[in-house]
């Protein structure tokens, strides 16, 4: 018999045995179901049609049996709908194993209702976004349920659960000014000061700087592709399709490379550009280590402490400060949004409001500037 092309539900015929069977896919492995003998099914429609009769059993069974428990709606959303990307999918088991699963793992998913959740989010020891990254995702598992099939198709009540405070950050984003940023570069040692260069020449993501490979420098033209990223040393697409482009790089940023390139031991095209010498190049250095550099660092240098994500916001500053307008800025901070651009990222870290409030304080007094 000739093999039949195996997809989701699709129904074949084993001759040999004269029995129709429902062939499909789940979590990579192949699934082989009865449907019923040729004699009792002479065709492939009617096949098709005792496969349909059988799910419509099987989804009025579960119906009378009532909304499954929380615990097997997960299970069955890390098989079918659990993002692909790593660090989403980390944030999610973390979310699901602390606080979810403890709490409501054991009730049926319909019992997870607007006021019970909201008083339950409210007391959690949590920032309001982590609360509110509970609650999207308590909305994702409402909304896999129905689309499953495994609850009726109705307004997903965890749309009127508030969490206050939610868009609201506890500390500010910091910015370095430039003597700042320069007091703390003295204090790095290689690989770590030109991996902070690359962080706020660029704007790069640690976990976007980290995954950069030397086939990623295109010498000639002088531009950098964002290719990636690298979150628990797990290597994975980059945030947003935004994210992946091609940089220009400055003259003086190709030397620091070309510098660099010239003191590492891992200098191939496929090799990491910030290869770390425990992981004999496999991998490059791990986030927590380079976050530990920088902290120490920049505590060193006097400019308090300091995370990562630092150099991106640093970036976004500088070129505002430089007067680059906000549709060039949120292309170079590679955003999909420019809300994001405007609301989250920049500060003021120069004299500029200074200039500009004596400028007006000139016109009002008749003054020359």
């Amino acid at each position: 018999m000739k093999r039949a092309r195996q997809k989701k539900g699709s129904v074949v015929l084993d001759k040999r045995r004269g029995v129709w069977n429902e062939l499909a896919s789940e979590d990579g492995h192949r699934r082989t179901k009865k449907i019923g003998l040729l004699r009792d099914l002479p065709t492939k429609a009617s096949a098709l049609q005792a496969l349909e009769d059988q799910r419509n059993h099987s989804t009025a069974d579960r119906k009378s049996q009532g909304p499954p428990i929380l615990n097997a709606i997960v299970e069955q959303y890390r098989l079918e709908k659990m993002p692909k990307r790593h660090s989403t999918s980390q944030a999610y088991e973390c979310w699901l194993r602390n606080h979810i699963l403890p709490r409501w793992g054991r009730l049926q998913l319909t019992e997870a209702q607007p006021r019970e959740v909201e008083l339950w989010l409210g007391q959690l020891s949590l920032a309001p976004k982590s609360r509110a990254h509970i609650r999207g995702l308590l909305r994702r598992l409402w909304d896999f349920a129905m689309w499953a099939r495994l609850i009726p198709i109705e307004r997903n009540p965890m749309e009127l659960v508030t969490v206050q405070g939610a868009s609201k950050r506890k500390r500010k984003p910091r910015s370095l000014t430039v003597e700042e940023f320069q007091k703390f570069a003295k204090e790095l040692d290689e690989p770590f000061r030109s991996l902070a260069l690359v962080c706020v020449c660029f704007g790069l993501r640690i976990s976007e700087a980290l995954a950069l490979r030397w086939s990623d420098v295109d010498w000639l033209n002088a531009t950098l592709q964002i290719e990636r990223g690298i979150v628990g040393q797990v290597v994975d697409e980059v945030k947003t399709e935004s994210s992946r482009k091609a940089l220009s790089v400055d003259s003086a940023m190709l030397e620091v490379l070309q510098r660099w390139k010239q003191l590492t031991h891992f200098r191939s095209e496929s090799d990491w550009i910030f290869a770390s010498p425990a992981q004999r190049g496999r991998l490059p250095w791990s986030y927590p280590w380079v976050w530990r550099i920088f902290r120490d660092s920049a505590v060193a240098a006097g400019v308090g402490a300091i995370g990562t994500h630092t150099m991106r916001h640093t970036y976004r500053s500088w070129l505002d400060a430089e007067g680059a307008s906000l549709a060039v800025q949120q292309k170079l901070m590679r955003h999909a949004d420019i809300r994001t651009t405007m609301n989250v990222y920049g500060d003021i870290v120069t004299d500029e409001m200074t200039v500009a409030s004596g400028k007006v304080a000139g016109l009002a007094l008749g003054k020359a500037n």
